[in-house]
């Protein structure tokens, strides 16, 4: 048995509710089951239970055995004083509050029907899975609950992505242009190359990237810099000779310490997604749009988002991919699949945050800008195409990758309303 069975028990009265009596055989009404609790403390608030006649308001714990009060240490936590019922499917243990009064129990196991136990352990422990639990009947639940179900889940998903931002912004003193500028840098490197991006993006002093952002040369010059690539002595590129030099007069003028950082790497890239040319890219975006926050808080739509990153690496990179080593001649521009990448990873969490920062809600709006946007394609989506859930947009792929990774692969089918709607429907 597991607890949160009984939570979803307890949330939807699935349960013989008739002549309930607690563990000494007091009679139990259900009067209010209270507030769903999802972080520390007890399970249910508030909740109005009435025991012997006697009306009683309070809290509701839940646990799979009595004996669990004990091993969680709730007898000597002041946030359980006022608990007036215990919830369990097994009663092994009388518990106590901490001023030695005794805790009504009610044991569920006495008052569960075997058809709703089954359809849990079908649903919640399918060995013969091979995606997830309800791959079967995943395809049967009505649309109407798959869209507000992922709209739930992609909020979840953005408020999990600020955590990262905040955590930014503490280190920068609620710079959000430096925060924008470290999480751009992050996405520029992608999977092999984002930590090591941003790690150089902490290194530079964001005031010195405004300070040289309207000189091109320059600011590539930090990037490359720091990155590592200017320190080969025998690149004797004039493009090349001239990074170097800017960099040693950019890294004494402001006195720009040595990286000791992570180094991107080239090994296992598509060329398009070389370092070098993702640098030069970013320099580019950085040196046409200065105010680079400011511009994407005014943009609303996709066709913005594509005007605002149309930029290409510089005339070198347009027949190299790495220093001094020659390739076929084509324009290295930002695709908008990438721009979709970085619309998604970085541009609406942040957005999203800052709208929170200034008290606004502008959660539709992101919703529907990310509606727009072509889904992404990856295994896990794929498999969701498999079993009969096809993906529209990027929103509802953003989604279901918050759906496996926070739900599906930790067997939380009773926090899912598909799961919670599958299982309804046997019962």
């Amino acid at each position: 048995m597991r607890e949160d069975l009984l939570h979803y028990v307890w949330k939807t009265q699935k349960f013989q509710s008739l002549d309930l009596r607690t563990s000494s055989q007091e009679p139990i009404e259900i009067i209010h089951i209270g507030q769903y609790n999802t972080s520390s403390g007890p399970d249910f608030f508030n909740a109005r239970i009435r025991i012997q006649n006697q009306e009683w308001a309070g809290n509701v714990e839940i646990h799979t055995k009595s004996s669990d009060w004990y091993a969680h240490g709730h007898e000597q936590d002041q946030n359980y004083d006022n608990v007036i019922l215990h919830v369990v499917w097994e009663d092994n243990l009388s518990v106590f509050r901490k001023d030695g009064s005794k805790i009504p129990t009610l044991a569920l196991k006495e008052y569960l029907n075997e058809e709703l136990l089954s359809s849990y352990k079908s649903l919640v422990c399918n060995k013969g899975r091979k995606f997830i639990n309800c791959e079967k009947d995943a395809n049967s639940v009505k649309s109407i609950i798959w869209g507000q179900w992922q709209q739930r889940l992609y909020i979840e998903r953005l408020e999990q992505k600020s955590k990262h931002i905040k955590t930014l912004l503490e280190g920068t003193r609620n710079d959000w242009e430096a925060v924008l500028f470290a999480m751009v840098m992050k996405n520029f490197g992608l999977n092999k190359n984002g930590e090591a991006f941003l790690d150089m993006a902490k290194h530079l002093d964001y005031a010195v990237i405004k300070k040289v952002s309207k000189d091109l040369l320059q600011l590539e010059s930090l990037f490359f810099g720091v990155a590592g690539f200017l320190s080969k002595a025998e690149i004797l590129d004039d493009y090349f000779l001239r990074l170097q030099n800017e960099f040693t007069f950019l890294r004494n003028k402001f006195q720009i310490k040595e990286y000791k950082g992570e180094r991107p790497i080239f090994f296992g890239l598509r060329p398009s997604n070389f370092p070098t040319i993702r640098l030069s890219q970013l320099a580019r975006v950085h040196n046409q749009h200065p105010n680079l926050f400011s511009k994407i808080m005014e943009c609303t739509n996709l066709d913005d988002f594509y005007r605002l990153f149309d930029v290409h690496a510089s005339a070198y990179w347009d027949d190299h991919y790495t220093f001094g080593k020659e390739s076929r001649k084509r324009k290295k521009g930002i695709s908008r699949d990438f721009v979709h990448l970085v619309l998604m990873n970085t541009i609406i969490p942040i957005k999203f945050c800052y709208d929170n920062y200034l008290g606004r809600n502008n959660t539709e709006e992101l919703l529907e800008l990310a509606n727009t946007v072509p889904a992404e394609k990856n295994s896990i989506i794929n498999r969701f195409e498999r079993i009969g859930v096809p993906t529209g947009s990027a929103f509802e792929s953003q989604a279901k990758i918050q759906l496996y990774n926070g739900y599906c692969t930790v067997n939380k089918c009773l926090q899912c309303h598909v799961g919670t709607n599958l299982l309804a429907r046997k019962n």
